[in-house]
């Protein structure tokens, strides 16, 4: 016959072996527990100190996503646009300063962010022979800059990047006004350097060469222009004679 004990340790066993069974079953099926608010935050911080960048991005961006009213989250926000700009995304850090700008317009932080923004689009410039939206882009942020926080060090540092925004669009029309004037089409490329010599007076160097190519291509363009006037007026006598 069982006695009391063997029944009492058979019955403590099972419950010992349910128990662990049931952690084995969380732990193997269960979701782990979120990191915190703070924990994705000090990630985010150490991925940084570490030059992990896309991986504090990712951090930045669960923390921003899954905790948008912790105490973390703004700083986060900034930080993330800081990542992907050290992680050379410029787009994305583009993209990640601009949603700040728009979420705390009236952060003591605007002047950083304007500026970070124009330098994301200038880095993003690729060749002069292709359209330069992003430059233009840049070039507006940092003349906000200067006319909104024209006191601060990044409106002073963005006088560089001004100049070599205006240099790379300059460049761009004396690209297209050259492939006009290489393939003779001297009307189109008188216009393009017109456009340069006016525009982009700053630059004398440029103004320069475009004044003497705008020279050029009139004077061409005037004489084609002649050449086909004469052509048109030879025709139509001709015609006529023919016709008598």
């Amino acid at each position: 016959m069982v006695n009391k004990h063997t029944i009492r340790a058979a019955a403590l066993l099972c419950l010992v072996l349910l128990l662990s069974g049931c952690a084995l079953i969380d732990r193997y099926f269960m979701e782990a527990p979120a990191d915190t608010a703070q924990e994705l935050y000090e990630n985010g911080n150490e991925a940084m100190q570490n030059k992990k960048y896309e991986d504090a991005a990712d951090y930045f961006q669960k923390l921003k996503d899954r905790y948008p009213f912790s105490p973390y989250t703004l700083q986060a926000e900034l930080s993330l646009g800081d990542a992907w700009f050290l992680a050379e995304k410029y787009g994305e850090a583009s993209a990640a300063y601009k949603e700040y700008e728009s979420l705390h317009p009236r952060s003591e932080h605007i002047p950083y962010v304007l500026f970070q923004v124009g330098v994301s689009d200038y880095k993003q410039f690729a060749s002069i022979d292709r359209p330069q939206t992003n430059i233009n882009e840049a070039l507006e942020y940092f003349y906000r800059l200067k006319e909104e926080h024209p006191d601060t060090k990044y409106a002073k540092e963005s006088d560089y990047y001004i100049d070599k925004c205006r240099r790379f669009l300059a460049d761009h029309e004396l690209y297209v006004a050259d492939f006009y004037w290489k393939n003779e089409q001297y009307g189109p490329a008188w216009n393009r350097y017109e456009f340069v010599s006016q525009n982009f007076k700053d630059l004398p160097d440029i103004v320069q060469y475009a004044q003497k190519m705008s020279q050029l291509a009139y004077f061409e363009y005037q004489k084609n222009r002649s050449e086909n006037e004469r052509a048109k007026e030879h025709g139509s006598w001709k015609q006529w004679f023919d016709w008598l």
